[in-house]
């Protein structure tokens, strides 16, 4: 009887300490998003209870800017993030923050899907892509009013496409202002005239179409076709300590894009979007622009994206995390004279790109891997090879 009562004990204490061992891998994992339709595969992963198949407790925190996300990521407050795709290099090289400071990507989240909007402005001076007027345009606006433009994070990806964008229509970018403003506060401010025009993701570019206050002018597929946008950025210290919760992490949220990208289930993923405590923008327009279409306004008609609208997964070639298109984004920092000097491109890409970590989620989960470190060419520019980077900037002008 006695032995009997010992082991009862025994075995009651033992399940004790596995349900407290339990409790500690359960630990509560944090990420960040801001209110923009390319939030998905983190909110779908949530919704869909793909954090809880892989034994995941994850919170999603909206964060009101990317500085707010920047800074959170960094001071441990979040673990990770939806994030520009280039912040951590901003970040890293001084630009958008503390130089020296390291945000590792884990993957890419999404290509395509961007836009830059014009105010009513230049309704009458531009049509879609009229990418030769744009000069002109601008300079009849001036003569009766300074033209500002916003875009997100000094840096960030839609900074990038503004700067593209008036490179190659000849505009320099010193004759316009540059303001930052975070993304869900771009309508507002067009509203008021802050600004004549911004560069952010969506559905903030369909919003302002949808109330008359501005048009599409360009999409950012239009400017690099299936680029990378947002990222899975994370703590350093939670990259090094949790390894295993972050590849667990990446599976659910691959497992997500997979879902994203079968289009009959976007209308699914937008009736989540809309809710308030996601992205709070009309269904419809979130909805449309999902699924590749885009009511331009200004009586532009409609834009029908085929292929080349936002993707998440498209059958593996989205979210291999390169460090050849970091090192494209240093080299624009350095084009536009953000940067006075020259980064060590490739010592930095490799210290922010956790390309090892994704090859081994990759090969556990039969995605494929995309090759890196090759030349590519976005629309308007000449080419770029990452082993050649002073030959591209001799060709470029700021």
């Amino acid at each position: 009887m006695k032995r009997i009562k010992n082991y009862r004990l025994g075995a009651f204490f033992a399940l004790i300490l596995a349900l407290n061992t339990l409790t500690v891998s359960a630990k509560k994992i944090k990420l960040g998003f801001i209110p923009l339709t390319d939030c998905a595969p983190l909110v779908a992963a949530k919704e869909l209870g793909l954090f809880a198949k892989y034994g995941l407790d994850v919170e999603l925190s909206k964060e009101a800017s990317w500085a707010n996300i920047r800074d959170k990521i960094l001071n441990g407050e979040l673990d990770g993030a939806h994030c520009l795709f280039s912040m951590p290099f901003s970040v890293y090289t001084g630009i958008g923050g503390k130089a020296g400071s390291e945000m590792k990507i884990a993957m890419v989240l999404n290509n395509n899907g961007q836009a830059i909007t014009l105010s009513k402005d230049f309704c009458n001076l531009l049509g879609y892509k009229e990418i030769a007027k744009v000069g002109a345009a601008i300079k009849k606006i001036q003569a009766r009013k300074e033209v500002t433009f916003a875009m997100t994070f000094p840096g960030g990806t839609h900074d990038i496409w503004l700067r593209n964008w008036l490179a190659a229509a000849g505009v320099n970018q010193k004759s316009v202002g540059i303001i930052t403003i975070p993304p869900p506060q771009m309508v507002a401010n067009m509203k008021v005239d802050n600004m004549e025009g911004f560069s952010v993701g969506e559905p903030w570019n369909g919003v302002a179409a949808s109330q008359g206050i501005g048009f599409t002018h360009i999409a950012s597929q239009d400017i690099w076709k299936d680029h990378p946008e947002k990222a899975l950025v994370v703590n350093a210290a939670f990259a090094n300590t949790n390894k295993q919760e972050l590849k667990q992490v990446m599976k659910a949220i691959i497992e997500a894009c997979k879902w994203l990208d079968v289009l009959s289930n976007r209308k699914k993923a937008a009736s989540w979007l809309t809710k308030p405590y996601y992205v709070n923008a009309p269904l419809a327009v979130i909805e449309a622009r999902l699924m590749g279409s885009s009511d331009l306004g200004c009586d532009l008609g409609v834009q029908r994206y085929k292929g080349d609208f936002m993707t998440f997964y498209k059958g593996g070639l989205v979210n291999t995390p390169k460090k050849s298109y970091g090192m494209w984004f240093m080299a624009q920092y350095v084009r536009f004279g953000m940067l006075k000097a020259e980064p060590n491109y490739k010592a930095i890409a490799e210290k922010l790109v956790l390309d090892d970590l994704f090859a081994e989620v990759a090969k556990e989960m039969k995605v494929p891997i995309q090759p890196d470190m090759v030349p590519f060419k976005t629309t308007y520019d000449v080419s770029f090879d990452p082993a050649n980077i002073g030959a591209y900037l001799k060709t470029t002008k700021k």
